[in-house]
């Protein structure tokens, strides 16, 4: 375990600004506005912002003001910040992003976890904040081997809790991919587990004919899913798939790779269609840049097709680990209470009116609220 900074060389952001200097747009299609993807007009003023305004510099100050390190973990190298909680006995909470997130998704709410007391909570609500690159994403290369599933970085992430930093209990929270890999640890690692808090399903139910009928709701929604896959879920069938062949124009061109991760960041947010009104250009060309500069885009899209060809997307299979469920109205699924409930032991489920996919990021006193009521009977030992 060593302390980590991320260090960036003029010439790489000269070559970043040469690409984009360069940049041929498609021909834009009347009246088509986002319902095609990304627009060209949009897409050309965010890459001129890129190229003359934002201030990677000023993003990597806030990004090396987190506590991070590098760690061994059975031969994979993980990125990591840890920080310290300011209370009477902070409790170790291993928090998990998706894509196409990253570890500094945990700027907002890592305050109000870690030091309650200085954002107008109680002390005894103090976590130990652990928050990975997951490997491929960032600064956690990819090994270079297949195999990498949600299942398998669960498992690397329970080493890195017990074996690394020395917690023997925990909690861990997720959404997207955190979601699938905080429900792998719960199922495989479960006695390390106080409890899990998720704000996206990471397992479907087990649905067979001794399983009860299907509520009109579960009904409603299970063909929500459906209509959202058949609308939105081509990136992931090619992610899935084929992602050496994206991968090799999304690591070629950040004008490609910017329209492909800031049209998710808009269609999955709650913006109203205006992804400025939850993003700043600079919070969503930081994430950008990050992926850009590690050159992951690539990498981070393997665990697509690793988690499509090993357990599934959404393994099936019940979690007996205490659960919390934060659903927030415009999540890309807002399962009702009783579908988390046929899948997770479930004990805490809240419904919030705002909100979409990037929860610390679009609503972060609202999850770090929920995380703290959730965890708050998990702390002390059974």
């Amino acid at each position: 375990m060593r302390p980590f900074r991320s260090v960036t060389t003029y010439q790489q952001l000269t070559d970043l600004r040469e690409r984009l200097a360069r940049t041929r747009f498609p021909p834009a299609l009347s009246g088509s506005a986002w319902t095609h993807g990304t627009p060209p007009d949009y897409l050309a003023e965010l890459l001129t912002y890129w190229r003359v305004v934002f201030d990677w510099g000023a993003a990597e100050q806030r990004i090396n003001a987190l506590p991070q390190f590098l760690a061994e973990v059975g031969g994979t190298t993980v990125h990591f910040v840890h920080a310290k909680g300011i209370g009477p006995k902070p409790f170790p909470l291993l928090f998990s992003h998706g894509w196409p997130g990253s570890f500094f998704e945990v700027h907002r709410i890592i305050g109000p976890l870690t030091e309650p007391a200085a954002h107008g909570g109680d002390p005894a609500d103090a976590f130990d904040l652990i928050a990975p690159s997951l490997p491929g994403y960032g600064f956690s290369p990819h090994p270079g081997t297949p195999g990498l599933s949600p299942q398998a970085i669960a498992t690397l992430f329970d080493r890195l809790m017990t074996e690394v930093l020395g917690y023997e209990r925990y909690g861990a929270q997720g959404g997207d991919w955190g979601a699938m890999i905080t429900t792998a640890l719960a199922r495989d690692h479960g006695e390390h587990l106080a409890g899990i808090h998720l704000n996206l399903l990471g397992a479907l139910p087990v649905l067979d004919e001794n399983s009860l009928p299907l509520t009109s709701a579960e009904r409603a929604f299970l063909a929500k899913i459906g209509q959202w896959q058949a609308e939105e879920g081509a990136y992931s069938l090619l992610q899935g798939t084929k992602p050496a062949t994206l991968a090799a124009a999304l690591s070629d061109s950040p004008a490609g790779l910017a329209a492909w991760m800031v049209e998710k960041f808009r269609a999955w947010s709650d913006c109203g269609g205006d992804v400025e009104s939850v993003f700043s250009k600079d919070e969503l060309l930081t994430t950008i840049t990050l992926y850009w500069l590690t050159n992951t885009a690539a990498t981070s899209t393997r665990l697509y097709y690793e988690a499509q060809h090993n357990e599934g997307m959404l393994a099936p299979g019940y979690v007996d680990t205490p659960t919390g469920f934060a659903s927030f109205a415009h999540e890309i699924m807002t399962p009702p209470e009783e579908f988390v409930r046929r899948g997770y032991n479930l004990t805490r489920f809240t419904e919030f009116e705002r909100g979409g996919h990037f929860a610390a990021l679009e609503r972060p006193e609202e999850l770090v609220a929920d995380i703290r009521e959730f965890f708050r009977p998990l702390r002390a030992p059974l």
